[in-house]
């Protein structure tokens, strides 16, 4: 891959990026979250994202340009990673080497993942950075998978 793809903290001005991708009507197709409306998107990410010490955020940098974000956090006792891309840097390989990144910084093993199980290359970017499948859970109505990365 060609892109070169780096990770930096996330500045208050990527989050009208992150906001604009979130509403990315193909994006919210696959993933099966429903975007938030702008107030709720930003009060999200300055509390709970950027305002907790207990969880690591990047933003995805590619060619200068914000491709996305990669986050984890805690849920209970299991710590949970999770990611989202702009539509055009998807299929370049450009997840899977950010996560790689990412996973190099949050070093909690079991981590968690649970995409939407109709969200082939989320499941497979996953699979591809060691995560295993374990089963799957349900979020409301629709089906995840649960992914679980473990001690090397």
């Amino acid at each position: 891959m060609s892109d070169d793809v780096r990770l930096r903290a996330v500045g208050e001005a990527d989050l009208e990026v992150f906001l604009a991708q979130e509403h990315d009507p193909e994006a919210v197709r696959r993933s099966k979250f429903p975007p938030r409306e702008r107030e709720a998107f930003m009060t999200h990410w300055k509390t709970r994202v950027l305002g907790d010490p207990t969880v690591l955020v990047r933003a995805v940098i590619v060619g200068g340009e914000v491709a996305g974000n990669l986050v984890s956090w805690w849920e209970q006792e299991r710590r949970f990673t999770g990611y989202w891309f702009g539509r055009a840097f998807w299929g370049r390989g450009i997840g899977s080497t950010a996560m790689t990144l990412f996973l190099q910084e949050e070093k909690t093993r079991p981590l968690y993942a649970d995409p939407y199980i109709g969200n082939t290359g989320s499941v497979r970017l996953l699979e591809k950075c060691g995560f295993q499948r374990t089963g799957t859970i349900m979020h409301g109505e629709n089906e995840h998978v649960m992914l679980v990365l473990s001690e090397s």
